[in-house]
């Protein structure tokens, strides 16, 4: 098993397992995130026997990082995996610290008519210690300070439900990476199941449901999961999120002529009526595959206009990444699979971390 990949708990249960106390994962978790340990004897806290069993079961082995790209607000990097699959994850700069966008799944299956990283097709999901790896890699390879993490990169992350919720588990630990939950965001396309289930874990993240379109007709054309799913459904699975005073945010992509009429900001706003929720309007990305243009500046301004009078609270995402290749609906790894070879190895994370 990767190290990077365990939980607190199941690291706990894997003490039990062999009648030891379980306050020493506590001790390897420290050791491993805020040490940055590469070796389990490393730890001076521990006995050899255990040391030695940590060794036989657990490794330490990261990801390769096989080109980068840079912009003045963006940095896209692509990983190689173990198994040579590659993903992309993408750093974006703000004022207030630097978030990191990651990926979830090798491909995606939802399909989504604007969306080049679901072109790719799933080919798998990403393991728990790949996805946190995604994270450590920037942090303590690159030093790159990290204040928020979002799951809005290739893949849906509730489609890989488990991987995902023991990914947020880790980098949330006050004992591992301790980053706070309000700065960890989930975008889902909307599946229903898991959005009520994710809704009753005790400590929630933020939310963001990719809506795109106030009415089943158009959503069913831009996202083929609304055909499972339909918005009706979706709104009433939003809504368990926000029991609590919790805000959910939607997601909206404008596309021109499509859905960025006046009708279509009236329908949004009425769908949402009495929901605690944010819109965030988001301006369309070209990408290769898809013919869709988007919506010009007045037009979003317009559609922000109304959606603002109807009471809703707005705002219009701000462009990062799109001149890399980087930005909402462009990841898309151009070779998704690597032939791995005798010089790849993986590396381990050692160094501070860049907090």
């Amino acid at each position: 098993m990767n190290i990077y990949g365990c939980t607190l708990k199941k690291l706990q249960d894997y003490f039990i397992s062999f009648n030891e106390n379980p306050a020493k994962a506590k001790i390897v978790f420290n050791e491993v995130y805020k040490n940055n340990i590469s070796s389990f004897y490393d730890i001076k806290k521990l006995s050899l026997p255990v040391l030695n069993k940590l060794n036989e079961d657990f490794s330490f082995e990261g990801l390769k990082l096989i080109d980068k790209k840079e912009s003045e607000s963006t940095v896209k990097f692509l990983f190689q995996l173990l198994d040579g699959y590659s993903v992309e994850t993408v750093v974006m700069k703000h004022d207030y610290g630097n978030g990191v966008c990651v990926s979830t799944q090798v491909g995606c299956n939802m399909d989504c008519a604007f969306c080049e990283s679901g072109k790719l097709k799933k080919i798998r999901n990403l393991e728990a210690y790949e996805i946190t790896g995604q994270l450590l890699y920037i942090k303590t390879i690159l030093k790159i300070p990290v204040s928020h993490v979002v799951l809005m990169g290739i893949g849906e992350p509730f489609d890989n439900y488990e991987n995902t919720m023991d990914f947020i588990d880790i980098i949330t630990d006050q004992a591992g990476l301790a980053l706070p939950h309000r700065h960890i965001t989930i975008s889902t396309s909307g599946i229903v199941p898991k959005i009520r289930e994710y809704a009753k874990r005790k400590i929630l993240n933020g939310l963001a449901i990719s809506l795109h379109a106030p009415t089943d007709e158009i959503r069913n054309e831009l996202m083929p999961i609304n055909r499972a799913y339909p918005i009706k459904e979706l709104i009433e699975a939003a809504k368990e999120y926000t029991y609590g005073n919790k805000k959910i945010t939607f997601a909206y992509i404008m596309l021109k002529g499509i859905n960025d009429s006046d009708e279509c900001a009236y329908k949004l706003a009425e769908i949402l009526k009495g929901i605690n929720c944010y819109v965030n309007i988001i301006p369309y990305n070209k990408t290769p595959s898809a013919n869709f243009e988007p919506s010009d500046k007045e037009r979003i301004s317009e559609f922000f206009d109304i959606l603002k009078k109807e009471g809703l609270n707005v705002t219009v995402r701000r462009e990062f990444g799109s001149d890399l290749n980087a930005a909402c609906g462009q990841l898309a790894v151009k070779y998704i699979k690597k032939k791995k070879t005798t010089e790849f190895t993986p590396v381990i994370y050692t160094g501070k971390l860049g907090m």
